[in-house]
């Protein structure tokens, strides 16, 4: 059988005629079909879209039809980006903003309805580059220690599944969606492997290289009183809540920020540090940013690039050991 394709939703607007808001809506079918786009992607694109509609509504009087948007001038696109500014929205949402205009002229003018030229001329706002703070190498592996967890007081199979949680994020540099969507199918019996299958964003897999510690902790939880907490909608599912559902991603930022605590560290600790620490710690101690960059799931490598800046004291070091003049 072939695969299912997702119905048409339609697509309420105040601020445009009806035949805006059906392309609207084949546009959003074909991101999510196409595209494979993650629902928080389309639902920031959608609002980024209306918001633009609202604005250009007010700015000409007028709704706005398909011809006058494929009519929009570039000081129109310039002037929704100074307003959305002005409401103190940062650089990368403003540049997601303009990404989905453009993504939406483009499916325009493939489609025949018209070529929206102004999007193409605007230049992407610049974005202040934050880099990530790591936390310590020591304290990482404090925080995804089993052992650190002894003595607690509750249910060991909770202790284990959170150990394993917190092994996956740190060891393997998990995305918390990844982690969450972790089948029994993806993660090798005890003893069989030291590799799972990640499903990362748009729907792409990759294998990622699981460390001692975090199958010792994988094999720990699987081997507790786990499988007698599964229900039948989430059989395939590896964490489970209490309640033998699915573990959701509040529950995770729970999880870690209690354990940081615990752990004494004082700086604020959440799941993507985990990952940030991952790809850090990986570097400061040699290794190649092409194995990092797969081992996260980049698609492009400059993204991985940004954590070449954080290991400036390994680089100074380099240099004051090997350098004749240093």
């Amino acid at each position: 059988m072939g695969k299912e394709v997702p119905a048409l939703q339609p697509v309420e607007l105040d601020c445009a005629d009806d035949g805006f808001a059906r392309e609207m809506a084949r546009w959003l079918m074909h991101l999510r079909a196409e595209r494979r786009l993650s629902p928080k992607t389309l639902e920031a694109y959608a609002r980024d879209l209306r918001q633009c509609l609202a604005f250009l509504a007010e700015h000409w009087g007028e709704k706005v039809t398909l011809k006058r948007f494929a009519a929009l001038e570039a000081t129109d696109v310039r002037a929704f980006m100074a307003m959305r500014r002005a409401d103190d929205i940062a650089g990368r949402s403003l540049m997601r903003a303009l990404a989905g205009l453009r993504s939406f002229g483009r499916y325009l003018e493939r489609e025949g309805k018209g070529k929206v030229g102004a999007l193409s001329a605007i230049r992407a706002p610049k974005i202040a580059k934050s880099l990530p703070k790591p936390i310590q190498m020591a304290a990482a592996r404090r925080l995804a220690d089993a052992d650190e967890r002894a003595g607690e007081e509750r249910d060991p199979w909770i202790l284990s599944r959170d150990a394993a949680v917190m092994a996956l994020l740190y060891g393997s540099g998990l995305r918390i969606s990844e982690a969450l969507g972790l089948k029994r199918r993806d993660v090798p019996m005890p003893g069989e492997g030291d590799v799972i299958i990640v499903t990362g964003k748009g729907n792409k897999t990759r294998l990622v290289p699981v460390g001692r510690k975090a199958c010792e902790a994988l094999a720990s939880y699987l081997s507790t009183e786990r499988p007698k907490r599964v229900k039948p909608r989430s059989s395939s599912e590896i964490f489970l809540s209490e309640r033998g559902t699915k573990l959701t991603t509040a529950r995770i930022w729970q999880i870690v920020k209690k354990h940081a605590q615990r752990a004494g560290l004082e700086k604020n600790v959440y799941p993507h540090l985990l990952r940030h620490s991952f790809a850090t710690h990986l570097l400061s101690n040699g290794a190649d940013l092409r194995i990092i960059q797969e081992m996260l799931g980049h698609a492009d490598i400059s993204t991985t690039q940004v954590y070449t800046h954080v290991d400036q004291q390994r680089l100074k070091a380099v240099h004051r050991q090997f350098h004749p003049r240093a």
